[in-house]
């Protein structure tokens, strides 16, 4: 399996502007000379999808940037814990939303959401010495699993949370979630396939750890996340925008540039012990 880290990678993608973003929320979108414009938006650091660890805030802040500077804007991300992110990209003038979401029946009633800015796929972490907790969700019944506290995990995950056919513990985050894995806390964690990877190839894990770790790919469905813009008018005006200046970038091949860098960047760098 090949592993992510963080590396410092030359990435251009601040493109030409075009006319700004509707007017209307003061903080969050500075109206100001087109060189200093600035759209402000809440984030969890979840490496390597929206990180300040890492060359323009990470692949989906690579894409939303470069999105935003076919606008004239410059994209600004500040980072808190993902219940905090959320609060504040839904109800704080000073965001024009939050990032990195996945779409949800839920969310549908709280957001304005971009077209995709990363595409993810979920997992399942076990450790090997105890052999794979099965192949179907099914066969997780009567297993701690370790969630993120406030992360959708797809509907039938969800849904069988929901109805106690799962039996979920939520935890902080996914690197505390990896963390009480390797001490059997949790028998199997639900992951992003690259944020797992990226975090096991960080100096918070060793490499005794990453070989103890196993991954099963094929109980959940990819899924793209998305910038989640404020569920107002001013907000619903800034996703049509967005999504238009979206038509005239290739997120399509910046991501497959950037996954790429990040794994060339790997091989020629010294293994962490």
């Amino acid at each position: 399996m090949r592993f992510l880290r963080t590396v410092g990678l030359p990435l251009c993608l601040l493109l030409s502007s075009t006319p700004a973003l509707a007017h209307g929320q003061a903080d969050a979108v500075t109206s100001a000379p087109a060189s200093s414009r600035i759209v402000r938006l809440a984030a969890e650091d979840w490496p390597p999808f929206i990180s300040r660890s890492l060359p323009a805030d990470g692949l989906s802040g690579a894409m939303v940037s470069s999105i935003f500077a076919r606008l004239g804007y410059v994209a600004q991300y500040d980072y808190f814990p993902w219940k905090r992110a959320m609060q504040f990209g839904l109800t704080s003038p000073r965001y024009a939303g939050f990032l990195a979401v996945w779409r949800t029946p839920e969310r549908e009633k709280l957001c304005h959401f971009s077209v995709p800015v990363g595409n993810t796929q979920s997992v399942l972490a076990y450790l090997k010495e105890d052999g794979p907790p099965g192949a179907s969700l099914g066969e997780m019944r009567g297993l701690r699993i370790g969630t993120v506290a406030g992360y959708a995990n797809g509907e039938q995950f969800d849904a069988m949370a929901a109805r106690g056919e799962l039996k979920t513990e939520e935890g902080l985050n996914d690197a505390t979630n990896l963390k009480k894995l390797l001490i059997k806390r949790y028998r199997v964690i639900v992951i992003e396939r690259h944020v797992a990877q990226h975090l096991l190839m960080s100096r918070d894990f060793s490499k005794a750890d990453r070989e103890r770790i196993g991954l099963i790919d094929t109980v959940f469905k990819e899924r793209p996340v998305h910038v989640c813009f404020q569920r107002t008018a001013e907000g619903a005006a800034q996703q049509k925008r967005f999504n238009e200046a979206a038509r005239d970038v290739d997120t399509a091949r910046l991501e497959r540039d950037y996954w790429k860098r990040l794994d060339q960047s790997l091989a020629s760098a010294p293994a962490i012990p």
